[in-house]
């Protein structure tokens, strides 16, 4: 590790990223887990971090919907149904897309759709845009415990030497609503 980087700092997650590994950083509502969609490596540590079966499938958030294009298939979207998401884009409303064929199995798990949004949250763009890519992202918790709310939560689930991205949390009250980009179906409450 470069040590003029400062650990907490976007530069510092940007190198744990590009080494195959799991960062958290502060969302919308809670702090989350998450890495290189494109990485199986990655992907698979984040999951055995998190004690989840790949079969659920994992989310996306990015800093633009340019971002989501290379992993999702809208082209069976009408275009009130384009402005119904774009509506609520940025913020804290993921929707599930079909996913293109070539969207990897570690991220859609047993579905042929993918679970993405485009945050508001600055850190989570900065870091987005300065990766040049979405990250995958999950609730900041050990199978069973509370989703963590601020940083030292996160170090008391995983450890004090977890890489996590200084910040606070966007003040939401509830994880992410979750509905299904062509029906409008509400899968979780926001």
């Amino acid at each position: 590790m470069n040590n003029n980087v400062q650990s907490g700092s976007i530069a510092h997650a940007l190198e744990v990223l590009k080494k195959e590994d799991v960062i958290a950083y502060p969302t919308e509502a809670v702090f989350g887990v998450g890495c290189d969609p494109d990485s199986e490596v990655a992907v698979n540590r984040l999951l055995t971090l998190k004690q989840r079966p790949v079969e659920k499938g994992l989310i996306l958030i990015a800093a633009s919907f340019a971002q989501l294009k290379p992993y999702i298939d809208d082209s069976m979207l009408t275009s009130e149904q384009r402005e119904t998401i774009f509506a609520s884009w940025p913020g804290p409303v993921t929707y599930v897309f079909p996913a293109l064929p070539t969207t990897p199995r570690w991220l859609t798990g047993r579905f042929n759709s993918l679970a993405v949004r485009v945050t508001d949250h600055p850190v989570v763009i900065a870091l987005c845009e300065q990766f040049g890519k979405p990250l995958v992202s999950t609730s900041a918790n050990l199978t069973g415990l509370p989703p963590c709310r601020n940083r030292s939560e996160v170090l008391a689930q995983f450890g004090d030497d977890f890489p996590v991205v200084l910040g606070e949390t966007g003040g939401r009250q509830n994880p992410s609503e979750i509905r299904d980009a062509l029906t409008g179906e509400r899968f979780r409450q926001g």
